[in-house]
């Protein structure tokens, strides 16, 4: 089964956003998220409605954050994607009438939910801010190295 890499493949080109001082065209991010540039703008176009970027055209143009990092969580970036199933994992529904498939089912479900419900918790408690930072604290030593 095929996951859905997009919430990775933003938080990564957003990064790469926040780093520059100038706006990021389709072209440079489909770069960064492995994919064309048509995917990009329709990715992003779902952070512009969200209010999380900018877009302007022409000669210079691009994309830009357009909010405080610490204002947008992985949830958030998460939301404006569309909220696609978290987990890939699901129940098998080929004999609904089966008392045993009924309790797996249950089972499953419920563990699901709540698999799903604290990783979107926690996804609540990351800012980009703090990914930033991360990569940031990271970032040094790797330059220092490349220096000596």
């Amino acid at each position: 089964m095929k996951r859905d890499g997009r919430l990775s493949a933003v938080l990564h080109a957003l990064l790469h956003m926040a780093e520059q001082d100038r706006a990021m065209t389709s072209t440079e991010l489909s770069m960064c998220m492995d994919t064309n540039p048509v995917v990009v703008r329709r990715t992003m176009a779902g952070l512009r409605e969200a209010g999380f970027v900018t877009s302007d055209k022409g000669h210079g143009g691009g994309w830009r954050i357009a909010v405080d990092l610490d204002a947008i969580s992985l949830k958030d970036i998460y939301d404006a994607l569309g909220a696609s199933p978290v987990l890939s994992l699901g129940v098998h529904v080929e004999h609904p009438q089966c008392l045993v498939e009924q309790a797996v089912n249950r089972a499953l479900k419920g563990a699901f939910s709540e698999a799903e419900a604290l990783l979107l918790e926690r996804f609540a408690d990351v800012t980009l801010k703090q990914l930033v930072d991360d990569y940031r604290k990271r970032a040094k030593p790797a330059r220092h190295e490349k220096r000596s």
